[in-house]
């Protein structure tokens, strides 16, 4: 080497920058190295000169150089714990993983010396900390030798993939890594007790992990064998859980409490029966633990067993003599969850140990009801072969056939008919199994029923036919079937409608079709006299519309008020409609019993467009309702200033008068409509035209209080001291109500404070007599005539101008109803919005509203207020409780414990909060009433839906009623037809023929939704079951969502039955390594009680499997994760030969 390069190496070496850079200004090499391959970068490196290792790297020195030994500069860097230096060469590419001689890697050297910040540094830069030298030490290994705890804690935070987990002691907890765990609990810091932000200590971590020699270590050091994380769950739960029999044995051992209970009531008893470790159910029951404890819904170990199919966990608690009936707090036993899930052996172990087949849950549904509504098949056989009752009925009458005719499962509706079931058996609202295949688009349930003695024309409570519900929900396919098998087509409702009339409403054209070609009359009426065109005009169904006129439908046909449906699409703005009738002829001149026309409709409710129209097709402008009221009157009224140009442009009379003399004028002065009066004195309208009782527009503004338009008038010259019939003044009015404004605005106009009317009376006197004091100060000052005061005893009689005494035509309540729903806490969007309303009855809508003709007693006359009296409704549903066996909804519905997974009460009360605890039992303990919870006001509501739906009653008194009316029986009912979706299996092409099997020898076939079906010319499939995904834990019936349901599901909510995804039983990991991974999982994010007390993560929604598929028999998890490395084993640790780098 020559002297210029030693020079160069040692002004590195020693840190002298300026001598540095002169070398290498001459020809110094910047690589140059002495004979052990030591660069300036190394020797700068080495000494922390960082001024140095930044000018040479910025010079392009070789930051991958080597030593003789295989050492770059990060490696000498890292040995020496030089951060900034590391930093710098990160940064310029040096490779974190790259191995000198031996394998030492620059994170191997930095842990060696217990150089914390830069192994915390490597490993955040991609630092792999598995790899080894050649004798097999990793970083962990050598940190460990040399008693380096900070380093160890920093490496066992980091997995493989740098992400932090868990505490270091955790982490040495789930290896086993007893030396590890030994050298951190050497530091105060680390303490036995150590929590996770779950509150899990390492004894948590062991157990589940089934790690006994951690586990001992920790119990010598004083760790709590009974220490209670978040949700109260003991080490002993967690071993339990996961089938670690010597963790278990250990734990008790150690005086672990073996009665144990979470919050929830789980006893490490019901964890192990849970997931069916049996050799651990064993050990637990012969070491005492109580068989027949409860969980706070009431669940047992052997419900728990029963949930998922472990039929040696079950039989050993039966050994030990637990219970075969015992109930939860929803009366469900053990039979009713195997038959929920499908679990045949179980179902078969109670069933021959003497279990009640007929077992009646909440609401009264027994395990055959579950069983069909879960599509159970194989359960359904064993209950019947052991006695269960096939025409068994819930509270609301709903047999086993209703249940699976709703849900469309076709194998176990041809079985229940096989074993004689009976497909006409009513439920307390009449309805027949045909009813609710129909309303749930069960196409070839249909088939199957009207095949074997299903009557077509079978009427719910209030008249309808599976015919209605068809032409409702749109299935021509369903309407054609039953019209086939004789459905008559123009069966009346008890309101009288056919289902010509809800075709017309829903707009389903190709309904109406199929119905008129099978002769449906079109000029059918309803109560209130509406014929399927005014319906569909109503609901503005113009392809229906066309429809019905070219088959002859009268356009101007008349309802019960006359109205014709040019009317009623006038009323509702349905101007497509309007042109469709107009174009076929409708008169625009027709009019109601009121005297309206459309034109007169279409001015009050400002339709321009249809207003245009009609007068196009020759409407009168001056035409007069019964009371002499013109269009123009009304729209005068109501401010429309577009309309009112309109029809003065189209000859309207500015100056017409009605019988009582009010001009539009008065009415415009009456509602303070400034702009209109702006417009119709344009078109030269007179402003002191008087009524027969002699107001003049400016009496009626002064009356009203309406001193914008008292202003108009007086500066175009109205007549200020202008006198009524009985001698009022335009001040008189204004004193008489107390206008103070309008009275100082008269009297600076030269009103005369002093005229008296014909009684005598001043304006003062008046406002004496009635005690308005303001306007008494202003007018006491000017008056000069002493007026006639009344005798103090006399009632003073207010003198009032005319008003527009009109039936005026307001939204009808059915339309209006919806709007007024209450809100749901559930769903946040009105309760229309979520489920599928079912026929409305008569009597189950409580409305706020009056005589819906509004007579001028002095105030304006606006329609009234039609919407619901929320306080009433709520009240009236409690008192309604009682009723709840009438309703579907009820009756369909089973027990919520069932719904949302035996063990899983945490995750209720998370979507609940304290709502699901038990309420009091009624009637020998079979129907609580309280504890039927829906969506809804659960503190003023009964928290059940169908006290909403009986709550609302409509009672109708003596009113006239609203013209517009039609009496609907379905808009009155909440309503979305998006919910009425088809099933999935309805959906598919597959239809009976004529070479169908005879039901006596069916074969079976299974469907694209894994779920066994029976059809012609299929084998039996023998498809095992699948893995599917716990539920979505965004939607739990029985409590809050955050988002909306599947359509399937609405289904289900909309003839009572919950929701498929609101059914979680905990689901039973067979797969080892997997359920590891999931722990990981588990543990990693923090979230470790979710295995014990509430449900696994949610998986995404494209993962769930359709309902009532044969899949859902167990509902298995299965998850993805990383375990950490374990490439250290402690026990062959080289002590005495443990490589050390020197230099």
């Amino acid at each position: 080497m020559s002297d210029g390069n030693a020079g160069f190496l040692r002004a590195a070496r020693d840190g002298n920058l300026d001598e540095v850079l002169d070398y290498l200004k001459g020809s110094t090499d910047i690589n140059t190295s002495n004979p052990n391959g030591l660069n300036a970068l190394h020797l700068a490196s080495k000494e922390g000169h960082t001024n140095i290792v930044t000018e040479l790297l910025s010079r392009g020195a070789n930051v991958e150089a080597a030593t003789k030994k295989g050492n770059t500069a990060l490696h000498i860097a890292s040995l020496a714990g030089h951060l900034d230096i590391v930093n710098k060469l990160v940064e310029h590419k040096a490779q974190v993983n790259l191995q000198a001689q031996a394998g030492f890697t620059p994170l191997y050297m930095a842990s060696q010396e217990g150089h914390a910040e830069v192994v915390k540094y490597l490993l955040a830069s991609g630092a792999n900390q598995g790899l080894s030298t050649e004798d097999g030490f990793t970083p962990l290994a050598v940190a460990l030798q040399q008693g380096h705890d900070k380093v160890v804690s920093v490496l066992l935070e980091h997995d493989a993939k740098g992400k932090v987990r868990l505490p270091a002691l955790h982490i040495a907890a789930k290896k086993d890594d007893v030396k590890s765990a030994a050298l951190l609990l050497q530091n105060e810091q680390n303490s036995v007790e150590m929590q996770t932000k779950s509150g899990f200590t390492p004894l948590h971590i062991a157990s589940h992990y089934g790690n006994t020699n951690v586990a001992n270590l920790l119990i010598q050091r004083n760790a709590d064998v009974n220490f209670r994380a978040k949700n109260n769950i003991t080490p002993l739960h967690v071993g339990s859980r996961w089938g670690k029999l010597n963790m278990v044995n250990l734990l008790l051992d150690s005086n672990a409490a073996i009665d144990e209970k979470t919050g929830d009531g789980l006893t490490p008893l019901h964890c192990a029966a849970r997931s069916g470790h049996d050799s651990v159910v064993d050990t637990l029951l012969e070491r005492g633990a109580p068989h027949s404890a409860k969980t706070k819904n009431g669940l047992t170990p052997l419900h728990m067993a029963a949930q998922g199919d472990h039929e040696d966990c079950a039989r050993l608690l039966l050994y030990h003599k637990a219970s075969l009936n015992e109930v939860t707090v929803d009366y469900l036993t053990p039979l009713h969850v195997a038959a929920h899930c499908g679990n045949v052996k179980t179902a078969k172990l109670l069933l021959d140990r003497k279990c009640e087949p007929n077992a009646e849950a909440l609401n009264g549904f027994t395990p055959l009801h579950i069983a069909c509504k879960k599509n159970r098949i194989k359960v359904v056989e064993l209950l019947l072969k052991y006695g269960a009752s096939i025409e068994s009925k819930t509270e609301s009458g709903l047999t086993p056939l209703h249940v699976a005719s709703f849900m469309g499962h076709m194998n176990i509706v041809i079985y229940l008919i096989q074993h004689n079931a009976n497909p006409n058996t009513a439920t307390v609202r009449g309805e027949t199994s045909l009813h609710l295949a129909a309303r749930a688009n069960q196409s070839d349930i249909i088939r199957i029923l009207l095949r074997n003695g299903a009557t077509v024309d079978a009427k719910a409570r209030e008249q309808q036919t599976p015919l209605h519900i068809a032409a409702r929900l749109g299935n021509v396919d369903n309407v054609v079937l039953l019209l086939q098998h004789g459905a008559a087509v123009d069966a009346t409702t008890k309101d009288k409608y056919t289902p010509l009339h809800i075709a017309a409403k829903e707009g389903h054209d190709e309904v109406a079709q199929v119905l008129l070609e099978h002769e449906a009359q079109h000029d059918i009426t309803t109560k209130k006299g509406f014929t399927p065109l005014h319906i569909a005009a109503k609901y503005g169904q113009i392809k229906v519309a066309r429809l019905l006129l070219q088959k002859g439908a009268n356009p101007d046909i008349q309802g019960k008020n006359g109205l014709t449906p040019l009317h009623v699409a006038t009323h509702y703005n349905h101007a497509n409609v309007a042109q469709l009738l107009l174009e076929n002829k409708a008169s625009p001149h027709a009019t109601a019993k009121n005297g309206y026309t459309p034109l007169h409709i279409a001015a009050k409710k400002n339709q321009m467009d249809i207003a245009t129209m009609l007068l196009e097709y020759g409407a009168r402008p001056n035409a007069e309702s019964k009371n002499g009221f013109t269009p123009l009157h009304l729209a005068a009224q109501e401010g429309h200033t577009d309309i009112v140009s309109l029809l003065l442009e189209r000859q309207a009379n500015v100056n017409a008068k009605a019988h009582n003399g009010l001009t539009p004028m008065h009415l415009a002065a009456q509602e303070d409509k400034v702009p209109v009066a702006e417009i119709l004195v344009k078109f030269q309208s007179e402003t002191d035209t008087s009524t027969k009782a002699g107001y003049t527009p400016l009496h009626t503004a002064c009356h009203f209080g309406q001193v914008n338009m008292v202003r108009f008038l007086l500066e175009h010259q109205a007549s200020v001291n202008a006198t009524t019939k009985v001698g009022y003044t335009p001040l008189h009015q204004a004193a008489q109500q107390g206008h103070v404004q309008v009275v100082s605005t008269l009297l600076k106009n030269q009103a005369s404070p002093n005229a008296v009317t014909n009684n005598g009376q001043t304006p003062l006197a008046i406002a004496q007599r009635l005690g308005y004091i303001s306007v008494v100060e202003i007018l006491k000052p000017v008056t000069e005539v002493q007026g006639i005061a009344p005798a103090t005893e006399d009632k003073y009689k207010v003198v009032s101008p005319e008003t527009m005494q009109e039936a005026f035509i307001s939204d009808s309540e059915d339309e209006g109803a919806d709007d007024f729903l209450p809100q749901s806490p559930i769903f946040g969007k009105p309760i229309s919005e979520q489920h599928v309303y079912l026929p409305y009855y008569e009597g189950q809508k409580i409305h706020k509203r009056e005589d819906s003709l509004s007579i001028g007693r002095g105030g304006s006359a606006s329609p009234l207020d039609t919407s619901f009296d929320k306080d009433v409704q709520r009240r009236h549903a409690q008192d309604l409780r009682t009723r709840q066996i009438s309703q579907i909804g009820a009756s369909m519905r089973y027990p919520s414990y069932l719904e949302n997974g035996p063990d899983y009460e945490a995750e209720m009360r998370y979507h609940h909060g304290d709502t699901l605890s038990p309420k009091d039992k009624t009637d020998g303990g079979k129907s609580r009433n309280d504890s039927v919870f829906y969506p809804g006001d659960y503190s003023t509501l009964g928290s059940n839906q169908d006290s909403l739906e009986a709550s609302r009653d409509f009672s109708r008194g003596d009113s006239t009623g609203d013209i517009f009316e039609d009496d609907d029986p379905y808009s009155k009912k909440r309503r979305d037809p998006d919910l009425f979706t088809e099933d999935l299996y309805a959906r598919q092409s597959f239809r009976y023929g004529k070479n169908a099997p005879e039901l006596s020898s069916p074969a079976r076939w299974q469907d694209s939704r894994g779920g066994d079906r029976w059809g012609p010319g299929h084998t039996v499939s023998s498809t095992p079951l699948q893995k599917s995904t716990p539920m979505r834990q965004d939607y739990v019936y029985q409590g809050q969502f955050s988002s909306t349901p599947s359509t399937t599901d609405q289904d289900s909510i909309s003839a009572g039955l919950p929701p498929d995804d609101s059914i979680y039983l905990p689901a039973v990991d067979d797969d080892e390594e997997k359920i590891k991974d999931y722990m990981d999982a588990q543990i990693t994010s923090q979230s470790f009680s979710a295995m014990y007390s509430a449900a696994p993560p949610v998986p995404s929604s494209s993962n769930r499997l359709p309902v009532g598929t044969g899949a859902e028999a167990n509902r298995f998890s299965s998850y993805s994760g990383s375990s950490f490395s374990t490439s250290f084993d402690p026990d062959n640790v080289p002590v005495d030969r443990s490589p050390v780098y020197s230099g």
